[in-house]
């Protein structure tokens, strides 16, 4: 089971035919991560952060932002040295075997199906909120602006109608194989930066330290299970930190990456996590964002049946934890609707372009997967007009517009982490034991102080998980079980490194890879 791995040199020999041309600098890559990393996490999960840790949310940034950086360093060293299609998977089944990349390869196609569906219920809050009420002055009914389910209780919606029209538009364009261009995406990553330093702007000057006491409402750690206290949001907001993984891949595309890689992952993880200490700050100093707690003294569960009939009383209907648009929310009420409402257009605008890159990336790990025959070839299949796996990424793009149609998101990202943090882990694990198999190796860029950053990594990823409110950790090992009787079913069997074929495919839609912001053809030799 764990002997079958796939050749490292096949691997590379693909890689050697990309010949990427080296000319990203240090500051380029930090800029491209910002773009990256900004996102649906601090314009829609600040909510869910407030109610789990209260001003804690502030610690909470910090320390989800701590561990990104530790495994944002081990997984550069290995996209530089494997720079291939298949992202953690591709670099498991070099180091761990078949079964384990197996594991991790289903882990990912959740993380970034279940990532998709959460995007878009964010969209749909801003849409719902900012253009259909504050621009339109129409109400979207409450059934059809929220989805029924939430893990324990109900939301009382029916269809989050919204959610679910945004995931299959953007599935119908990456089927018909529109991706974003250099000058789109680098506007809207200015959309975003310019939007969210307004906001530090016009809330900082009316931050009342009162607001700030108790700063941890909930404790530091809430927890087994609990998905409260810091670090029970940290858990949650490491969500806001997803795409910095797209710095590392880029490390082939470096100039001197021993030197630029460092500095453009570091540099854009500690720019992002100030400039989000500070949104969390001038929001919750503004306005305040004291917990709706429990009669047991401890926050209702973000995104509960019991959270939800808290909020539609008139005691915190005006509260930042029940706001489906926090930012723009915190805006309006302390006076500024209009600059409230263009924050709420560059979420608006921005977030669909981030799904896209969550699908885009979901059905690339399908498709290798597929290629590798652990899957059926049929979902590897290319449209012969559009060139796009049409099949997996429709297949995709209805999971992930029913899960954004009946879940709200804060459960929704929390479901994500859970797969995030198990790939990030086996990386770092991957990360140690090729140091270990293959000394000799070239690499692009090593892991200073691996002894120490690699544990850092496995510890942090695990802390965080075990800090997941009980349901989101219980979900991945019964997607994992789920996986495993697949992988036993039909890919152990069908398996091309099992049955000798060990040449390695890129996929045939490499050039559809979403550019990096500035940046001609990435993706191209």
């Amino acid at each position: 089971m764990f002997g079958r791995i796939k050749p490292l040199d096949a691997i590379l020999a693909t890689a050697e035919k990309k010949s990427l041309h080296r000319s990203l600098g240090g500051f380029q890559l930090m800029l491209f991560g910002i773009g990256c990393i900004i996102g649906t996490g601090i314009f829609v999960l600040t909510s869910a952060g407030a109610q789990k840790a209260g001003p804690g949310l502030m610690l909470a940034f910090a320390i989800a932002g701590g561990v990104c950086i530790v495994a944002a360093l081990c997984y550069a060293e290995i996209a530089a040295m494997i720079p291939v299609a298949g992202s953690a998977y591709t670099y498991s089944y070099a180091t761990m075997g078949e079964f384990l990349a197996w594991t991790v390869g289903w882990a990912l196609i959740m993380q970034y199906a279940i990532a998709a569906s959460a995007v878009s219920v964010g969209w749909s809050g801003y849409f719902s909120g900012t253009i259909l009420h504050e621009f339109l002055g129409i109400e979207l009914p409450a059934w059809l602006a929220a989805g029924p389910l939430v893990l324990g209780g109900a939301q009382g919606g029916l269809i989050n109608l919204p959610a679910l029209v945004i995931a299959l538009l953007v599935t119908g364009l990456l089927i018909i194989g529109t991706s974003e261009s250099a000058k789109v995406n680098t506007v809207l990553v200015a959309i975003k930066v310019i939007a969210l330093t307004a906001f530090i702007a016009l809330t900082l000057p009316q931050a009342d330290a009162a607001r700030f006491n108790p700063f941890l409402p909930a404790g530091v750690f809430g927890g087994f299970g609990t998905g409260v206290g810091a670090v029970g949001a940290a858990a949650t907001m490491f969500f806001a930190y997803v795409g910095f993984d797209a710095v590392s891949t880029a490390a082939e595309e470096t100039k001197n990456p021993q030197r630029n890689v460092p500095i453009g992952l570091i540099g854009s993880l500690l720019f992002c996590t100030v400039f989000y200490i500070l949104v969390a700050a001038g929001a919750i100093g503004a306005l305040g964002g004291q917990p709706i707690m429990g009669p047991n003294g401890v926050p209702f569960p973000a995104g509960s049946e019991e959270l939800a009939r808290q909020c539609a009383s008139l005691a915190h209907a005006d509260a930042l934890v029940c706001s489906d648009e926090p930012l723009a929310h915190v805006l309006r009420q302390i006076g500024f609707s209009g600059v409230g409402n263009m924050l709420g257009i560059a979420a608006f605008l921005a977030l669909p372009s981030v799904i896209l890159v969550l699908l885009f990336a979901q059905t690339r790990i399908f498709f290798v997967m597929s290629r590798d025959g652990l899957l059926p070839e049929v979902l590897s299949s290319v449209h012969p007009k559009y060139r796009t796996p049409h099949v997996v990424t429709a297949i995709t793009g209805v999971a992930v517009a029913v899960g954004a149609a009946f879940f709200p998101v804060g459960q929704l990202a929390d479901i994500s982490n859970a797969g995030t943090l198990y790939a990030f882990l086996m990386v770092a694990v991957a990360v140690m034991l090729l140091r270990r198999s293959d000394p000799l190796r070239r690499r692009h860029f090593r892991v200073p102080a691996l002894w120490l950053v690699g544990p850092l990594t496995i510890l942090g990823c695990l802390v965080l998980f075990f800090t997941l409110p009980f349901w989101a950790m219980a979900f991945l090992p019964i997607w994992m079980a789920i996986g495993i009787a697949v992988y036993f079913a039909y890919g152990r069997s069908h398996s091309h490194v099992g049955l000798g074929r060990v040449e390695v495919h890129e996929p045939e839609y490499a050039d559809l890879e979403p550019d990096i912001p500035g940046i001609e053809d990435r993706g191209r030799p």
